[in-house]
C-alpha cells in the first residue's frame, strides 16, 4: 500500500471518529442527562473519544496531516446532533443507526483493501475492532426506536448521502 493511500485512509478515519463525538456532543446538549437514552447516547460517545484519541495518535506517529475541513466538520457534526435530538428520541437514534451503517460499510471496505495487500496488520486490528463497536452502536440505535423517527427512511437516507460524501471529501481535503 502506497504511503499516500494510507495516509488518506487514516485522516478519513480520525475525521469520521472526530465527527462522531461531535454528533453525540449536540445530541447530549440537547437532551440532557435525563434524555431516554442518555445513558446509551454517553457510553456510543465515550467510545467515539477513545477511537478518535487512537487515530490522533496514529497520525502523530506517522506524520499524517488532519482533514482541513476539520473545523466544518465540528460545526456539521455538532448541528446534525442536536439537530436529530431535537425531532426526538428516536430522530436521535436514527442518526446513529444512519452514519454507523456508512461506517461499517467504510470500515469493511478499508480492511479488504488492508487484507488485499497484506500491509499495516496493526492498523487493520484497531479498525476491526473499531467496526465492531459501531456495529453495537447501529444495534444499539435500532433497538432504541430507530425506525420510529419522523419520516425514517427520508432521514436516514439524507444522513447516509451526507456520510458517504464526508468520507470522500475527507479522504482528499
Amino acid at each position: 500500500m502506497q504511503r499516500d493511500e494510507l495516509h488518506r485512509m487514516i485522516r478519513v478515519d480520525q475525521a469520521g471518529e472526530f465527527g462522531a463525538t461531535r454528533i453525540y456532543e449536540g445530541q447530549l446538549a440537547v437532551m440532557g442527562d435525563r434524555g431516554p437514552h442518555s445513558a446509551e447516547i454517553r457510553h456510543m460517545a465515550e467510545q467515539e473519544e477513545e477511537h478518535r484519541a487512537r487515530f490522533d495518535a496514529v497520525m502523530a506517529e506517522r506524520g499524517v496531516r488532519p482533514t482541513a475541513l476539520h473545523p466544518f466538520w465540528s460545526a456539521a457534526g455538532y448541528a446534525l446532533g442536536a439537530g436529530t435530538a431535537l425531532l426526538g428520541p428516536e430522530a436521535a437514534m436514527a442518526c446513529t443507526a444512519a452514519v454507523e451503517t456508512e461506517i461499517d460499510k467504510h470500515y469493511s471496505e478499508q480492511l479488504d483493501r488492508l487484507a488485499e495487500t497484506g500491509t499495516e496488520p496493526e492498523l487493520a486490528e484497531m479498525i476491526e475492532e473499531f467496526r465492531e463497536e459501531e456495529r453495537e452502536h447501529r444495534e444499539a440505535a435500532l433497538a432504541n426506536g430507530a425506525e420510529n423517527a419522523p419520516a425514517y427512511p427520508l432521514l436516514s437516507g439524507a444522513i447516509r448521502l451526507g456520510c458517504r460524501i464526508a468520507i470522500k471529501v475527507s479522504e482528499r481535503v
